[in-house]
């Protein structure tokens, strides 16, 4: 079969599945993304690469609601381009996976109609119930519900022209409208648990030359990046309580001062530099390590000496870092909101607390600390939860590999239809990939 990969970040979501096809000799695999951060990423092997321009940016002139979609577009367009290229040159895929979020899908269907197109919906957005909203700390005004309901706009389109779907939870598949959902499967990008697993005899070397083990009280929080979607604030204010009653606990934070999500801090600063503003002497900073992002293998190693780890999310796309604690046996505190319980059973694999409980929150990690050892269950738990239901290889991939394997029906009257804008496919006959 032939397959076609359209991420702007790829691989994305697909380094495993990609790879895994492109191992067989029976497939061809091919990956549209934007050349500039294919280049920053290890790619999988056996996968041809296309990659295209950055796209320019919206004209100023356009609506502020509508900017994301005039992107959207002219980077659908860009795409759009390499796969009529592809076509011309005898390469007509039976499978297109793409992440629809960047408009990268608009226009696939115009070129592949026959196609089997399955996007990979990562998240709906609505003005209530969700995200946005969610903290009372940054007020929602009524044109941040526009701009949302606006926002939506690529997805709906990609939503119509796909023929299947992927979400990696059931909460991010039940964002998507109800007419949609039928379309969309739960299958998780999935956990390499081999790799991501408890390691005693680990250790992690802090910048200041500490030397850290699991014997020592380790508590560890992280995010891509340190701001408010990821509960970062709640956690910032739990910590001068945990400081002062666990006083050789140490505080291991990985994560960059970007935004990933919502908005900058009002104050234009670091949501970290704010939030050491406010905390001031109350917080020892004798004891409180920012590694900033870090290598993965680093990342593990934080993972490994942990005694509690906190993970805090709005109502919005659940971390892999979440997963890969628990598969790394670790005392998950997490928030109860909907994405993390849908993983987490307090008091069976981890621990659950109201995402705002500052005080809740610290009590539990003193809790944790104080355990130690006697959480051995609570750690066996938490891993076999993500080996069960998480796990790469034994679980998501095969299930990846038979969702995609699945051949486009040939629909009546189709053979001869030309696309739009161009010549005739030549279909799946040839040598293969120009």
């Amino acid at each position: 079969m032939r397959f076609l990969f359209i991420h702007q970040n790829f691989p994305g979501q697909y380094p495993h599945l990609a790879a895994k096809l492109a191992a067989d000799p029976a497939h061809t695999v091919v990956a549209i993304g934007e050349r500039a951060n294919m280049e920053k990423r290890a790619q999988p092997p056996g996968v041809r690469l296309i990659g295209y321009l950055t796209p320019t940016a919206a004209k100023r002139e356009v609506h502020p609601f509508v900017r994301g979609h005039e992107s959207a577009v002219r980077r659908g367009h860009l795409v759009a381009q390499v796969m009529r290229k592809l076509r011309e040159g005898g390469f007509v895929p039976d499978v297109v996976c793409a992440h629809p979020g960047w408009g990268e899908t608009l226009f696939v269907k115009d070129v592949f109609p026959a196609s089997r197109l399955i996007g990979y919906f990562e998240f709906f957005y609505h003005g209530r119930g969700a995200d946005v909203g969610f903290d009372p700390e940054f007020p929602t005004s009524f044109d941040d519900l526009c701009r949302v309901r606006v926002k939506n706009s690529t997805l709906l389109l990609s939503l119509d022209a796909a023929d299947a779907g992927v979400a990696p939870t059931y909460w991010q598949q039940v964002q998507a409208p109800p007419e949609y959902r039928r379309k969309i499967e739960v299958v998780h990008d999935g956990v390499d648990t081999d790799t991501v697993r408890p390691d005693a005899s680990d250790s992690l070397t802090l910048p200041d030359g500490t030397v850290l083990t699991a014997a020592d009280e380790v508590v560890t929080y992280v995010s891509r990046n340190l701001e408010p979607y990821r509960g970062f604030h709640v956690f910032m204010r739990a910590l001068p309580a945990i400081l002062v009653r666990r006083p050789k606990a140490r505080v291991v934070i990985v994560g960059g001062d970007q935004v990933s999500y919502g908005v900058p801090d009002p104050k234009g600063r670091t949501y970290r530099a704010s939030l050491l503003a406010e905390l001031g002497d109350a917080l020892d900073l004798s004891r409180v390590h920012f590694l900033g992002r870090i290598p993965y293998r680093s990342y593990l190693s934080v993972l490994r000496v942990s005694s509690a780890h906190v993970y805090l999310s709005y109502p919005f796309v659940l971390s892999w870092s979440m997963l890969e604690a628990m598969a790394a046996g670790c005392v998950v505190i997490g928030s109860r909101t909907a994405p993390v319980e849908e993983v987490i059973e307090h008091g069976v694999n981890g621990w659950l607390t109201g995402f705002f409980d500052t005080a809740a929150l610290a009590e539990r990690v003193v809790e944790a600390l104080a355990a130690g050892p006697a959480l051995a269950r609570l750690r066996a738990a938490a891993r076999r939860t993500i080996v069960e239901r998480y796990d790469l290889a034994g679980v998501c991939l095969p299930r990846q590999i038979a969702l995609v394997q699945v051949r486009p029906a040939r629909r009546r009257g189709s053979a001869g239809r030309q696309p739009i804008g161009g010549p005739a496919a030549v279909g799946n006959r040839g040598a293969g990939v120009p």
